[in-house]
């Protein structure tokens, strides 16, 4: 990770309330693939303040959440007491050999060194386990939203993180064959979360106070600037997933039998939502903040 990412991969702390209140949680069904149908014990990697936790904790799965930063995992633990916490990177996991049937990240994996937290990742996996990583990504193929990311500082260099952490698992001899699925879903906005949403991007959190302020207040304006705005209004994103299944290792010892999570094969799982998002009758909304 070069410097420029590693500065704002620390920056979430500071917004961790705004990031929990303004960013979108994460739909069942990728969730549930992701995971697996059959309840198991999972590892969560840059859990945050537990936007994914909450939906494999109501799917009956076993969580263990981790993040490097104790502010954002401290808001994860307010909302879920109950789950099993560590403030820990990926880069140096504090789980047994073989301890986890899952490993899954949402919204994080790109801030990891692959080249050291893969093969901590494979480490934890018990034989037949899986990694899981996903993103939601934004459309902006809709006039109003060209126009609010047009007032960011857009980041080119964290889309390509993205991209490269995808094709480091693809190309890690850890794993096998990388499976990849879509769910679409939905975000409620108004004009206090807009503000949160955007706040809490980590290269809009890093700016100086004055530059973010005039920024923050260019996405007021152009709210108001839309009248009724986006109060009841929803955001449509795409969830975009990823999982592939460790390798048997050569130190790898035989285990007592167990029921494995059920993980569909590849093609098995739907898309999940309607093909096109809802309108309201003038026109639909579409963004994604990282």
């Amino acid at each position: 990770m070069d410097d420029d990412l590693s500065r704002l991969s620390r920056s979430f702390g500071p917004v961790a309330a705004a990031y929990d209140r303004g960013r979108p949680g994460f739909p069942a069904e990728a969730a549930r693939w992701l995971v697996g149908r059959e309840a198991a014990t999972v590892l969560e990697l840059g859990a945050g303040t537990g936007k994914l936790t909450r939906e494999l904790v109501a799917l009956g799965h076993d969580v263990h959440a981790t993040d490097p930063d104790a502010d954002m995992l401290g808001v994860l633990q307010k909302a879920l007491p109950d789950v099993r916490t560590s403030v820990a990177g990926a880069e140096e996991i504090p789980l047994a050999d073989r301890s986890v049937d899952v490993v899954v990240a949402a919204q994080a994996f790109h801030w990891f060194d692959h080249e050291k937290a893969l093969p901590e990742i494979a480490r934890v996996l018990r034989p037949g386990g899986h990694v899981a990583v996903c993103w939601n990504n934004r459309d902006a193929r809709i006039p109003w939203v060209r126009k609010l990311w047009n007032i960011l500082t857009d980041q080119p260099q964290l889309a390509h993180a993205e991209d490269a952490s995808v094709d480091a698992l693809v190309q890690s001899d850890l794993f096998g064959f990388v499976d990849e699925q879509s769910f679409a879903h939905w975000q409620h906005v108004d004009r206090d979360s807009i503000i949160d949403l955007v706040g809490s991007r980590s290269y809009v959190s890093t700016l100086e106070v004055d530059e973010r302020e005039a920024l923050l207040d260019r996405v007021r304006t152009l709210y108001d600037d839309y009248g009724r705005g986006m109060d009841g209004m929803k955001l449509p994103y795409d969830c975009e997933c990823y999982r592939a299944r460790v390798n048997d290792r050569p130190d790898a010892r035989p285990e007592p039998a167990r029921d494995e999570p059920s993980v569909e094969e590849p093609g098995d799982a739907a898309q999940a939502g309607p093909t096109e998002p809802p309108t309201d009758g003038s026109g639909t909304l579409l963004i994604d903040f990282r």
